[in-house]
């Protein structure tokens, strides 16, 4: 690769896959940007004016985010204009910084939405076909089948290539299966063939806790009709970690009409969970009826077989070399996630790249070292209890952390109180500081009572158990 400048081409180009900034904004302000410096992790950017600059400036969140995708570590960005008098020849001291970086492939996340002006105030969900063809790590042909996914890899498939006119082979069809395994990446799929055979079908492709966002900012707005038409104009409606429903009645309410509108008028619905709809405690039975009325797949962890397949077929992708003894290490050390194997890929390749050493069993044992301290659980800090428990009842943070006394507010308040203890484990006078400088006594009296509600309560138990579940997870 021809370091920075394809640095910032892979950037520019991933943006613009994943269309979370219009076509009209990448053209005006993604596409000029110009590569000027790369030193000591800073990127230095260059655009033709100041006023140029003063907008893009709004857009460095994302443009760093996918930086930090591409090259695997934190950068800073710098902007800066050729009105300011940057010359050539910081361009090619740029160029020359950067002649062996290596550049992995691209490999889409869930990075934050930067919207437009018009747009920031609205929840994200990708309601139009969008031209995935850039995307290959998403297609049915890079998804490495073995036999604890052969199931699902089929129905999605079938799904995928069906005349959607005709019969639905199957319809909804429900994936379950943990964190890590390939359950979005066969959501995408089917949305990549299904645009490339039917570019006129609308095609939505979201998760459950952009859903809420959604249901809550239109309730709040008062044009639910207008969610409605989104929604349920849908030909497909591809779901991802349904379990953050659980519990968030409004947003139950509204999924369980889309999913009858949608499944009435021959439209397919695609779901994926994280375990299957029996054991998501606070799910309304009619929501549960309506998923288990299709076909429920299962993904389970690859075996050894499918592990090194995976681990194989994402070197061939980086043009990267790997023995079979350190291709089986690998295997036999990361054995539950997908995205371990192919990261650790990926490592491997960046740091033969950048010191030019050959990939041994020690710099192998080195990666996977990174990787597992990579995937220990970051700390769920108070706020985000607080937000979540505030998503579930359709309460405010601020409302939480308050003193009003309403029935939802003072359960709500109750809730966060008792998982905030739960899963931080700090003292009671600090829980008592997170919530509106309330005193010890108040905390412990609010314990006792979300305990005895538990006991005699099953489905507040079940509410407070699946908060607990989907906080650690996320």
């Amino acid at each position: 690769m021809n370091s920075f400048n394809e640095v910032l081409t892979l950037v520019k180009e991933s943006i613009s896959r994943s269309g979370e900034i219009s076509p009209t904004a990448c053209n005006l302000w993604i596409n000029p940007l110009e590569p000027v410096s790369f030193k000591d992790n800073v990127v230095t950017l260059a655009v033709q004016t100041h006023f140029q600059k003063k907008v893009t400036t709004n857009y460095l969140p994302r443009i760093q985010n996918v930086f930090e995708e591409v090259l695997g570590f934190a950068v800073t960005i710098e902007l800066t204009t050729r009105e300011e008098g940057e010359s050539e020849e910081i361009q090619e001291e740029a160029n020359a910084d950067g002649a062996d970086l290596f550049v992995p492939t691209y490999e889409p996340t869930a990075p934050p939405v930067i919207r437009s002006a018009s747009e920031e105030q609205l929840p994200a969900a990708d309601t139009k076909t969008r031209d995935m063809s850039g995307e290959y790590e998403y297609t049915f042909e890079n998804f490495i089948v073995g036999g604890r996914n052969e199931f699902a890899y089929t129905a999605c498939k079938s799904i995928a290539m069906a005349d959607f006119y005709g019969p639905k082979p199957y319809n909804p069809l429900f994936i379950y299966g943990p964190s890590g395994l390939g359950k979005t990446h066969l959501l995408m799929a089917i949305k990549h063939v299904v645009t490339q055979k039917n570019p006129q079908l609308s095609i939505i492709y979201t998760n459950s806790e952009n859903f809420t966002n959604d249901v809550v900012y239109h309730l709040k707005h008062q044009t639910m009709a207008d969610l409605r038409e989104k929604y349920r104009s849908a030909d497909f409606l591809l779901i991802d970690d349904i379990q953050f429903l659980s519990g968030k009645e409004a947003s139950q309410e509204e999924f369980f009409h889309t999913f009858n509108d949608l499944h009435q008028h021959g439209k397919q619905i695609v779901i994926t969970s994280d375990r299957p709809p029996k054991d998501v405690q606070v799910l309304e039975d009619r929501l549960r009826s309506r998923f288990e009325s299709g076909l429920l797949a299962d993904i389970s962890p690859p075996d050894t077989e499918t592990r090194i397949a995976i681990i194989k077929r994402k070197a061939e992708l980086l043009e990267l070399d790997i023995s079979d003894d350190i291709v089986n290490f690998i295997a036999s050390k990361l054995k539950s996630n997908i995205r371990q194997l192919e990261g650790a890929v990926k490592k491997l390749k960046i740091n033969r790249m950048l010191t030019g050493d050959p990939i041994t069993l020690p710099s192998a044992q080195s990666v996977i070292r990174e990787i597992l301290n990579d995937e220990q659980p970051v700390p769920v800090t108070v706020e985000k209890i607080i937000e979540e428990v505030g998503r579930t009842f359709e309460v405010s943070p601020e409302d939480i952390r308050s003193n009003k006394r309403s029935g939802p507010i003072s359960s709500a308040r109750q809730v966060a109180i008792y998982i905030v203890r739960e899963i931080t484990q700090i003292s009671m006078k600090q829980i008592g500081q997170e919530f509106g400088g309330r005193d010890h006594t108040t905390i412990v009296y609010t314990l006792k009572k979300v305990e005895e509600l538990m006991r005699t309560n099953p489905h507040e138990k079940g509410i407070i158990e699946d908060l607990i579940k989907n906080i650690r997870d996320k």
